[in-house]
């Protein structure tokens, strides 16, 4: 909401005993001056709902967001800019909406309207998805908080439940893209009759807390395996959005802005490369850009860039693939 919608909403919230609606009020104004770095004021107006007697309010912020296993998200600051990622036109196109959604937050608002907040990516590994999801944090300038399913899952009935509603509970007290990368591990289908009751009830949790979300909450989900996900996942996520292999095209105008940011010609036509290593995902390509750019670095200042890229390609003509290794394995 815009700040005279929540200063209202607390009000009423307050003469009306309600005590989630208060929290709810507080906590976005909190977030909202922590996004402007007014960080004590933040601090200060969560530490009224831990401090109030008269209510059962917790700060969020002050939940452990760990559990005996660890850390429950990492956070990220990203470092991948929406403006160097190379995505299909429709995609590029509906997450630069997003962006702008939450930018003008406060328009939306006016008119009784939310920014979409609730993202899946999906699409074969090493294209993108994780990458994606940073690009959004970094346009939005908030930090990207990974979760870390090893201290989430936990192996007592129940126990995972109330750690899930402890980490929505810590990335709601601020604005923070929250990122569930490999969604499928917990977001599975229920009627699987493999899966057992606990990991039901997880699904049944997890569905709960993402439709509580606060929208200045974006959280992002990311799955190499869409077939695996409970239908009822698909309705929670506003945004849906698959990100393919790249086209001989996409890694033709990778290498172009690769050679412009580093300032470095390869000395190879980029169709030539972009034909070579078709088939390739977009991890790989990068990959391939920057082993030339180590062996460059490396050589210089006698090396010869043309000779190197010939030298990987014939590398990448060669190289190992599951397949080959299993092959040999069996031998």
């Amino acid at each position: 909401m815009a700040r005279a919608d929540l200063i209202l909403s607390l009000v009423k919230a307050s003469r009306q005993g309600d005590d989630r609606g208060v929290r709810k009020a507080v906590e976005a104004l909190a977030a909202e001056e922590r996004a402007k770095k007014h960080t004590i004021f933040a601090d200060r107006l969560l530490a009224q709902l831990r401090n109030d007697g008269a209510s059962n309010f917790k700060r969020a912020a002050q939940i452990p967001a760990r559990s005996g296993a660890g850390p429950l998200v990492a956070e990220i600051a990203p470092a991948r800019h929406l403006e160097e990622l190379i995505l299909p036109s429709e995609a590029e196109d509906i997450v630069r909406e997003l962006v702008a959604e939450h930018r003008r937050a406060d328009l939306l608002r006016s008119y009784n309207l939310e920014p979409r907040h609730r993202v899946l990516l999906a699409g074969p590994p090493g294209n993108g998805k994780t990458t994606l999801a940073e690009a959004i944090s970094d346009a939005l300038n908030v930090p990207m908080l990974l979760v870390r399913y090893e201290s989430v899952i936990g192996s007592y009935l129940g126990e995972t439940a109330q750690r899930i509603a402890h980490l929505f509970e810590h990335a709601g007290s601020r604005r923070c893209v929250l990122f569930f990368d490999e969604f499928d591990s917990v977001g599975k289908e229920r009627g699987d009759l493999h899966e057992t009751g606990e990991i039901k009830r997880v699904v049944s949790s997890l569905l709960l807390q993402i439709d509580t979300l606060p929208s200045y909450v974006v959280a992002v989900a990311a799955t190499n395996h869409p077939e695996l996900l409970d239908r009822a996942v698909w309705r929670r996520f506003q945004v849906r959005l698959e990100l393919p292999a790249p086209s001989e095209g996409q890694i033709e105008a990778w290498f172009k802005a690769f050679e412009e940011r580093h300032g470095k010609r390869l000395g190879v036509p980029h169709r030539r490369l972009a034909t070579r290593l078709n088939g390739a995902s977009f991890a790989e390509v990068e990959d391939f850009g920057l082993d030339i750019l180590r062996t460059i670095v490396l050589l210089r200042p006698d090396s010869d860039v043309k000779g190197i890229v010939e030298r990987r390609l014939r590398h990448w003509a060669k190289r190992f693939t599951p397949a080959s290794v299993d092959s040999t394995d069996s031998r």
